[in-house]
């Protein structure tokens, strides 16, 4: 299924606070922005507006308070009046980067925060009024997208991807690999591309996206494209609850990994695949944690020269 952003509207990369755009949801589509928390946060707030002038009314204000507070208020404003205050704790901290997804459904906004849900605000005015997103107070933002099940980030190479105590997604200064390859947006599926140069030692891959409501399993192929050998299959089974590795060589699939201390891909949920190979093996990355490594059956693994994806899946992001 295919997702478009408003008639008019570009991913924005670095954009000035207070922000006012344009906003057109409708259910299955997203909001992602990631931002920076300053050392000197007092409040900042995302709210969904029914028009671009001051007083008009807001169907969701989400609005994180550090001083004194230390909570997020929900709320909406309605005919020149706030109702009443949702409240709940505060999943940011000053100085850190995260990752913020608004994502519309019919039953109201789901709030992710660093790859983990937050929040279920219910709708108490109809979506389709929301006409513009403002963005305002102690924030900085490096990324703002309007999807529909996938997302844009404009990386940054200062930036590298952690997990959290809490299970999310953080960003820590100076280990992102060198990737000089301009990365790829929103690519068709099925895609098949070839990996610039080839795969190399300490060659890291990265591949962000969303699982759809409805998948059965999608995969990765890493493929020697003269041949169709396949050196590396990642392949989430959605249905069965599992993520089989595996190689197919000569014409002859070898033999399946299956063992999972955790299982990241859900229905509905997005994920960052991190594919760093190694002079042994691949070792994999999901959501900034590690996954799995899987040793090298094809050699030399310098052959590797072409990512496929296939199956149930919305892909936003490749970085090669």
């Amino acid at each position: 299924m295919a997702y478009c952003a408003p008639p008019g509207y570009q991913p924005q990369c670095n954009p000035t606070v207070p922000y006012l755009g344009p906003l057109c949801l409708s259910p299955g589509m997203s909001v992602y922005i990631h931002g920076v928390i300053p050392h000197h946060c007092n409040r900042f707030a995302v709210d969904l507006q029914c028009g671009e002038f001051e007083g008009t009314d807001i169907a969701l204000h989400f609005n994180p308070r550090f001083e004194d507070w230390n909570m997020v208020v929900l709320n909406t404003f309605r005919n020149g009046a706030w109702e009443e205050e949702e409240q709940t704790e505060l999943p940011f901290r000053k100085g850190e980067s995260f990752e913020l997804i608004i994502i519309a459904s019919a039953e109201g906004y789901q709030i992710n925060v660093n790859g983990s849900h937050f929040y279920l605000f219910r709708h108490r005015m109809p979506l389709e009024r929301v006409s513009m997103i403002r963005i305002h107070g102690d924030v900085t933002l490096e990324a703002l997208n309007i999807i529909g099940g996938g997302m844009v980030v404009c990386p940054s190479p200062t930036l590298s991807v952690g997990l959290s105590q809490g299970g999310g997604m953080v960003y820590q200064s100076g280990n992102l690999p060198i990737m000089c390859e301009a990365p790829i947006y929103n690519p068709p599926i099925p895609y098949c591309g070839m990996i610039p140069g080839g795969m190399t030692a300490k060659r890291t891959i990265i591949v962000r996206g969303m699982v759809p409501y409805g998948a059965d399993l999608f995969h990765l192929n890493f493929m020697v494209g003269s041949t169709r050998d396949v050196a590396f299959h990642l392949n989430p089974r959605i249905l069965q609850g599992t993520v089989v590795r595996n190689s197919y060589m000569g014409g002859c699939w070898g033999n399946e990994e299956t063992d999972l201390d955790y299982n990241p891909f859900q229905e509905g949920q997005y994920f960052e695949i991190s594919v760093r190979c190694g002079n042994w093996c691949y070792k994999v990355f999901v959501n900034g944690q590690r996954f799995c490594e899987f040793t090298h059956r094809l050699q030399p693994f310098t052959l590797v020269d072409t990512l496929q994806i296939e199956e149930d899946v919305q892909i936003s992001y490749i970085h090669y």
